[in-house]
C-alpha cells in the first residue's frame, strides 16, 4: 500500500495590482499640488493635479469637478497664507498707532508677494479663475479693505492726516503695493537699477515715502 501523498500548504496568492493609494486629505493634496504647479509656471489641470498627488485621473472630480473649483480654492489656500502674514505684522505693530498699522501691513504685502509670486498672481489676477466667482475671496478681500478703512479712519480722527480724503489715499496705497509687486513679479527691477538683493529695502523706503507724504508734519 503506498503512502499517501502530503498535502503541500497552499501558497498564499500574489496581488499583482498595485493597491490604490489613499489619501487621508485629498482635496488637501489636491490643493497643495495645484499651488506647486503655479509656483513652477507649469498649466494647472485637475488631472495634472491627480497625477502629483498620485491618485488616478478621475479621483479629484469628487472634490473638484473642474479646473475653476480648483484653482478657486487654490485661491483660498493663498488668501489663507496672505492673511496669516498680515496678521503677523499687525500683532507686531503699535495697537495705539494707526500710521504705524498702515505701514506694517503694506510691508506685510509686499514681502509676501515677493516672496511668493505664484500665490500672489492667482489672489491678485484673473489669469487663473474668474476671483467674482469665489464668495471667499470677495468675502476675504472685502475683510481687508475695511481693514484699511478703519486704520486710516483711526489715524484721522487723531489728527495724523495731511488729507482728509481718505479714500484717495487708500487707492494710492493700494496701488502703490500692488504696482510694486506687479513690477518684482514681471522683472522690471534690475532695468531700474535695483538688484535681486536690494528688492526688499526698496520695498521698505517706498513705503516709508508715502508714509510720510500722507502723515501731517
Amino acid at each position: 500500500m503506498s503512502a499517501r501523498p502530503t498535502s503541500k500548504p497552499r501558497a498564499r496568492r500574489q496581488i499583482s495590482e498595485a493597491r490604490p493609494y489613499h489619501h487621508g486629505d485629498l482635496r488637501r493634496v489636491l490643493i497643495d499640488a495645484a499651488l506647486q504647479l503655479a509656483s513652477e509656471g507649469a498649466e494647472v489641470s485637475v488631472r495634472e493635479a491627480a497625477r502629483r498627488a498620485a491618485v488616478s485621473p478621475g479621483a479629484p472630480f469628487r472634490h473638484f469637478p473642474n479646473r475653476d473649483a480648483l484653482m478657486a480654492a487654490a485661491a483660498g489656500e493663498a488668501q489663507r497664507r496672505f492673511r496669516t502674514e498680515i496678521e503677523a505684522a499687525l500683532a507686531e505693530a503699535p495697537a495705539a498707532d494707526p500710521l504705524l498699522r498702515f505701514r506694517a501691513f503694506g510691508l506685510a504685502y509686499l514681502r509676501w508677494a515677493m516672496r511668493n509670486p505664484a500665490h500672489f498672481e492667482i489672489i491678485s489676477t484673473g489669469r487663473y479663475f474668474a476671483h467674482g466667482s469665489s464668495a471667499e475671496l470677495t468675502r476675504d478681500n472685502a475683510e481687508l479693505i475695511a481693514l484699511t478703512e478703519q486704520m486710516l479712519a483711526d489715524a484721522a480722527a487723531q489728527g495724523l492726516l495731511r488729507s482728509a480724503d481718505l479714500k484717495g489715499i487708500q487707492i494710492a496705497g493700494r496701488a502703490l503695493v500692488y504696482g510694486f509687486a506687479r513690477m518684482n513679479l514681471d522683472g522690471h527691477f534690475p532695468r531700474w537699477g535695483v538688484e535681486e538683493g536690494e528688492i526688499e529695502r526698496m520695498a521698505e523706503a517706498v513705503i516709508d515715502l508715502f508714509i510720510a507724504g500722507i502723515a501731517k508734519r
